[in-house]
């Protein structure tokens, strides 16, 4: 069995929601996934998706993007992005699967896992300072961030959880939707907490068209992955 990631498929099965402005890498994107992913992914494998899955407004809308990831070899862990605005309480959509025959799916939300030589975990995240955001009305930033840790603080204590007994020596990877560090910005409570657990490697998405940006960037001991879809030309990407 073999671990694979890649972030930001933004599937679009059941509607037309064209790619052009992230660029011309995103043509025929989809195709170009499956057969990269189907050459390389078996059934025993699992591949991570830190966010960014569907482009589905609603749970049921994205139910076509489900069943083409159904399609493909191995299990899959779905994590939240910012333009998933089909997710639901972790209940309502573990029912869907089940209602939807979609058993190779599963949430990475508040959770943890055990695979192989290693336990994930992750949460979506949080990018941006505050002078850099557009929004409408009156926004809570130090209260998204405080959400955004708490819940990676619980999947990183699931993740300690499992890490007793025979699987002590497992190293935990922690897979985010939107970086902790990008072009000056810096999200150090999230930082901190990385840091406070001892992690060594991150995996994150949502950076889009910067294809000669560093696919790892190194922050004391703390290994940060690129795995936006388009920085990797759509080929899942084999964690070693």
């Amino acid at each position: 069995m073999s671990i694979f990631v890649i972030a930001d498929l933004h599937l679009s099965c059941a509607s037309d929601h064209p790619m052009d402005i992230f660029g011309s890498r995103w043509k025929g994107y989809t195709e170009r996934l499956c057969k990269n992913w189907r050459a390389i992914v078996s059934d025993r494998d699992s591949v991570i998706i830190p966010g960014d899955v569907s482009w589905a407004m609603m749970l049921h809308e994205a139910k076509a993007d489900f069943e083409l990831l159904e399609s493909l070899p191995g299990t899959k862990y779905l994590g939240k992005g910012n333009h998933d605005f089909w997710w639901e309480t972790a209940t309502k959509m573990t029912r869907f699967f089940d209602e939807n025959h979609l058993g190779s799916l599963r949430l990475l939300y508040n959770n943890a896992y055990v695979i192989e030589d290693h336990i994930i975990c992750g949460t979506r995240g949080w990018f941006l300072e505050e002078g850099q955001q557009q929004t409408v009305g009156e926004v809570d930033y130090a209260k998204i961030v405080n959400r955004e840790v708490m819940r990676l603080k619980l999947s990183l204590d699931a993740a300690m959880a499992l890490r007793k007994g025979e699987h002590a020596d497992k190293e935990i990877l922690v897979f985010l939707h939107f970086p902790p560090v990008w072009n000056g910005f810096e999200c150090r409570e999230i930082l901190e907490l990385l840091n406070e657990y001892g992690i060594r490697r991150c995996y994150h998405g949502h950076i889009h068209g910067v294809y000669n940006a560093p696919a790892t960037r190194q922050l004391g001991d703390l290994t940060l992955h690129m795995i936006s879809s388009d920085f990797l030309d759509f080929c899942p990407l084999i964690i070693k």
